[in-house]
C-alpha cells in the first residue's frame, strides 16, 4: 500500500477497509484480517494498524469478538456509507467547488463530465 504524506496512515488504512466494505468484498458479519495481518500486509507498525481498528470500532463499522477476531458490523455497510459521504461533503466538495469556480465550470459542465465518466466505466 502506498501512503500519502498529507493524511494520517491509520486513516488511509481505514479508507482501504471502507473501500472493501463499500465494494462488498467484506460483507456485513464477515471476519476481517487481524491487526497483525494488516500490519504485515501494508507494512506498518502493529500500533498503527491498531489505531485503524480502534477508529473503525469507534465508528461502529467493525467489532471485536474477544479471542476470535474482528468482524464487519451488521450495519457496517450503512455506517461506512454515512462516514464516507460526510467526509466527501466536508473535505472533497469544498475543494472541488473552489476548483470549479477558478475554472469557470458550472454544474452542467460537471454533469456532462460525470456522464462521460459513467459511460467509460460502466461495468
Amino acid at each position: 500500500m502506498k501512503f500519502s504524506e498529507n493524511h494520517a496512515i491509520y486513516l488511509q488504512i481505514a479508507d482501504y477497509f471502507c473501500e472493501n466494505i463499500l465494494q462488498k468484498k467484506w460483507e456485513e458479519g464477515a471476519k476481517i484480517p487481524s491487526i497483525r495481518e494488516v500490519a504485515v500486509q501494508v507494512e506498518v507498525n502493529p500500533n498503527t494498524a491498531m489505531r485503524t481498528f480502534n477508529y473503525l470500532q469507534d465508528k461502529g463499522i467493525i467489532y471485536n469478538k474477544r479471542g476470535i477476531g474482528y468482524f464487519v458490523s451488521e450495519d457496517g455497510f450503512e455506517k461506512t456509507l454515512q462516514l464516507k459521504k460526510e467526509q466527501f461533503v466536508q473535505e472533497a466538495l469544498p475543494q472541488m467547488f473552489r476548483t470549479m469556480e477558478l475554472l469557470r465550470m458550472n454544474l452542467l459542465d460537471l454533469e456532462q463530465q460525470y456522464d462521460v465518466y459513467r459511460q467509460q466505466n460502466d461495468t
